[in-house]
Formats: C-alpha cells, structure tokens, sequence
C-alpha cells in the first residue's frame, strides 16, 4: 500500500495546470470530497492569519471537530505551512 500511496502523491506532483488539476481531481474524488478539502486549506488559512474557530467556523461552516485536527496539523504539522507559505 505504501508503493501505491507513493505513487499517488508523484502524481500529483506531475499536474502542471490548475484545469489538470480540476480533472485529476474529479477522477479521483467526488465534488464533496474536493469541498471538504478545499474547506479545510481555508480553515488552516484563517488560523494562520490569527482568526479564532468561531470565525473560521462562522466563514467555512466546518464542523469543530474538524478544525481542531486542522487546527494540530497548523500548530504540529509541516503541509500546512510549506503549501500556505508559497
């Protein structure tokens, strides 16, 4: 599964436009899933720009429980902050 897991994020490496970017995407998952994702980017984003969760969750409507995961993952992680920085 790790060969296979490798695999995917190589690519997505490899998408070079962001209408290559829309296909894969919707190849690989449903609209909601891409939402929720895209949900989550901009959850991270207003953190890192100082909001609280009761305006990030005002302004995503994500639920709590996923805000404080993406919430760790600012605090904790690395993707966030290499993807958002750039």
């Amino acid at each position: 599964m790790e060969k296979d897991i490798k695999k995917l994020y190589e690519s997505i490496l490899k998408l070079e436009t962001i209408e290559e970017c829309e296909n894969f995407f919707a190849d690989l998952c449903t609209n909601k899933e891409v939402e929720q994702m895209a949900q989550r980017v901009k959850a991270a984003t207003l953190l890192l720009a100082g909001k609280t969760y009761a305006e990030v969750i005002a302004e995503t409507e994500i639920s709590s429980a996923t805000l404080s995961r993406v919430s760790r993952c600012v605090q904790y992680g690395k993707g966030y902050k290499t993807i958002l920085k750039k």
